[in-house]
């Protein structure tokens, strides 16, 4: 047994400090030699004279070959900007696949060219930027070795020109815009395609299929004839001025008219180390959150959108698990004003970056005034691990004195420390983590430590892994999302994949997950297990049949339909199974759909039926519509009696240009009791510069009644020094 483990933390120590991949994938970048104008056309010398990456190998449907569809890259810089242009050939003929011209399009479902930039050559963090093949701008910048956050904007600019048998795709990124090491010869770089006519994805350097093409373990390398350009001082100023009108009908208050200014500034302090400040931010134009039927014992996670919070926001949100979050910057300015704050943020040298955020917040009739401080230092060990430390703390202003109690979860102070390891082998087939969390809060002493652990294996073939998670009953994060305290939890998974050498079916296999709750006693509270066998066909639709048990032990006072107020008491113990059946369709039609069908049991021995549908059409590329519809039907013994939940969601995206979107949704939510109407028109009139007009109504379903609305019109200019 001792032999085994040591072999196996060899094999482990050799996955950490292999070498990166793809190091025989090099691009050479130049100086232009002539003025690059950014026109889809590849008419200046310098393109000519650049080197060419192409011989693209497909990802999917296999990773096994050359790609069928062939692109060409070339890229240069100057003294302001990197240019890329990718010539994208057609190997079918006909009209691009795309969804609309709206920015941040779905990568599966549209025809595109987006390339990964790892500015540190850190494998871990960079930027992405792209645009399908009608010309809607991609971009998000990059954590945890392969993910994007398309949340992220900054000001760039591209140009797509579509020809019969080909596009053509131009951009400029300047220096400003990006964040790097200064004096560093050698970034990470890949480029990356998408063809939903040949079903075809494909990248420059190879990737395996299992990891998407943003996984930067894979990135080839792009190699400067110099040090890139310092960006020099480099201050940008957001100012915003917004007006608008709005009424509570509910609280039968007038029309009240609503103006204010207010904006941000980002201030280089290094070429990657950035200083965010902003005062009296404003999110309106923000869209609506999607509505959800509510079945959960737990509070139910939205994720962030607001622009100020998103870059290098991962060293601060995404410490930790997905229910195990002791930053969560939703907690900020939802329940009151924010009136000011700073982040600073970036890398100090290869090994170590830092993140230090400050937010005011105003007092309200419910809140005090509070501020809110995270401090996060994270230091890179071995080919692509980390060690990150974590500090949070929220402290209120003029706290009124016991027995007054404001709300739930709003102690005078409370503070989270926390450190992780984050484990990420060179090839990316082993990750894991492992997390200690200890928090500080007024009369809230002992059983306030949280631990948790993971680690997984994921090849071609094979996924294997566990976690495990140990929550204290006292552990306490107001800045966080950590909806259940109290608890043990483990959760293995184990998949296998199959994969035919012909017919219709490209891969298939089964897949177990047990999810099991214990108390501080290894008292069972919740369990369930599930197998499903997941199948994709070549034309890239999914088929996942799925059955599954539940065990639940309440373990406080829970009413099942989250709706009637009349409850299961505590210490209620319910059992049950169910099936499931999920499909999505091909994504190259313009009519697509998908659905998930789940029958079985529920809480009490009852039974619930869902059926989840999702239905799209495009118009390309200027119209996009969408349809979801949810209905949860609960057949639930007396007091419940059945309750039938609809919740329905249409929305459209109107695209005159890649410049100029109109959206507008609806959303009745049965079960919350409310209907939204919301139109945004958004002009990007400029480079990260936009005017906005969001019109937003709530009703009452019955009887049919106004609670607010309101009617705002924002105007934003980015300006450069």
């Amino acid at each position: 047994m001792k032999l085994k483990i040591s072999f196996f933390a060899c094999l482990l120590s050799l996955q950490l400090l292999a070498q990166k991949k793809n190091l025989n994938f090099n691009y050479y970048i130049h100086k232009a030699s002539d003025e690059i104008k950014v026109d889809g056309l590849m008419n200046e010398q310098t393109w000519v004279n650049a080197e060419v990456a192409k011989d693209f190998k497909m990802v999917l449907p296999m990773d096994t070959s050359l790609a069928k569809v062939k692109t060409e890259v070339r890229m240069c810089y100057d003294d302001k900007a990197i240019y890329i242009l990718a010539i994208c050939y057609k190997a079918v003929t006909g009209p691009n696949m795309v969804e609309s011209l709206k920015r941040d399009f779905s990568f599966l479902k549209n025809d595109n060219f987006i390339f990964f930039m790892d500015t540190y050559n850190d494998q871990t963090n960079g930027f992405s930027f792209g645009s399908n093949a009608e010309g809607a701008e991609w971009d998000g910048s990059m954590y945890e070795g392969g993910k994007v956050d398309l949340s992220w904007t900054n000001k760039w600019t591209s140009a797509v020109k579509d020809y019969p048998d080909k596009y053509v795709f131009e951009a400029a990124i300047p220096f400003t815009s990006i964040r790097y090491k200064k004096g560093i010869t050698e970034w990470g770089i890949n480029f990356s395609r998408n063809d939903l006519k040949t079903t075809e994805k494909s990248s420059w350097a190879p990737v395996p299929r299992q990891f998407p093409t943003a996984s930067l373990a894979y990135t080839g390398t792009l190699i400067w004839d110099t040090p890139p350009p310092s960006p020099g001082p480099n201050i940008s100023i957001i100012p915003y001025a917004l007006a608008g009108v709005k009424r509570d009908y509910q609280n039968n208050k007038n029309w009240t008219m609503q103006h204010q200014l207010g904006g941000d500034a980002k201030i280089a302090v290094t070429s990657a180390l950035n200083l965010d400040l902003t005062v009296r931010p404003d999110f309106s134009q923000v869209d609506a959150d999607k509505q959800v039927t509510d079945l959960s014992r737990y509070e139910l996670f939205y994720p962030e959108t607001r622009q100020f919070f998103i870059e290098n926001g991962d060293q601060f949100s995404n410490f930790g698990y997905a229910t195990i979050r002791p930053f969560f910057s939703r907690r900020i300015g939802l329940a009151s004003n924010i009136f000011g704050g700073f982040r600073l943020s970036g890398k100090l040298n290869k090994n170590w970056r830092i993140g230090v955020m400050d937010m005011q917040t105003n007092s309200n009739d419910s809140i005090p005034s509070q501020n809110f401080t995270a401090i996060a230092l994270q230091r890179k060990i071995f080919a692509r691990s980390n060690i990150g430390f974590l500090v949070v703390n929220k402290i209120a202003f003029n706290y009124p004195p016991p027995p007054v109690n404001l709300q739930p979860n709003n102690s005078r102070y409370n503070t989270d420390v926390g450190i992780e390891f984050n484990l990420a082998s060179s090839d990316n087939l082993w990750t894991g983590k492992l997390l200690a969390l200890k928090s500080f809060t007024p009369n809230k002493n002992g059983h306030d430590f949280t631990q948790a652990g993971n680690l997984q294996f994921a090849n071609k073939y094979w996924t294997i892994g566990g976690q495990y998670e140990i929550v204290g009953a006292n552990y306490n994060a107001e800045v966080g999302y950590v909806p259940r305290q109290g608890y043990i939890k483990f959760n293995p998974v184990v998949a296998h994949l199959f994969f035919p050498k012909q017919g219709v079916i490209l891969s298939h296999g089964p897949q177990f997950n047990l999810t099991a709750y214990y108390d501080g006693s290894l008292n069972a509270t919740d369990n369930r297990t599930f197998l499903s066998y997941p199948i994709t066909f070549r034309d890239r639709s999914t088929l996942t049949p799925l059955v599954e048990h539940d065990f639940v032990k309440l373990l406080a006072p829970f009413d099942p339909t989250n709706f009637t107020k009349k409850v299961l008491p505590a210490g209620s113990q319910s059992s049950w199974n169910n099936m499931e059946i999920a499909y999505y369709s091909y994504p190259q039609s313009v009519f697509t759909y998908d659905f998930t069908f789940d029958y079985g049991g529920y809480y009490d021995n009852s039974k619930k039926i869902s059926f989840v549908n999702n239905i799209g059409y495009r118009i390309q590329p200027f119209v996009n519509i969408a349809w979801s519809t949810t209905l949860n039907i609960l057949q639930l013994p007396q007091p419940w009696g059945q309750n039938n939940f609809w919740l329905v969601g249409p929305r459209t995206d109107v695209t005159l240009t890649n410049k100029f979107y109109l959206t507008g949704f609806y959303q009745y939510n049965q079960q919350g009791k409310n209907m939204n109407i919301n139109a945004r028109l958004q002009w990007r009139f400029r480079p990260a510069s936009d005017f906005f007009i969001v019109y937003t109504d709530n009703y009452l379903p019955r009887p049919f009644f106004v609670k607010n609305r309101a009617l705002v019109v924002k105007f934003t200019y980015w300006i450069n020094n």
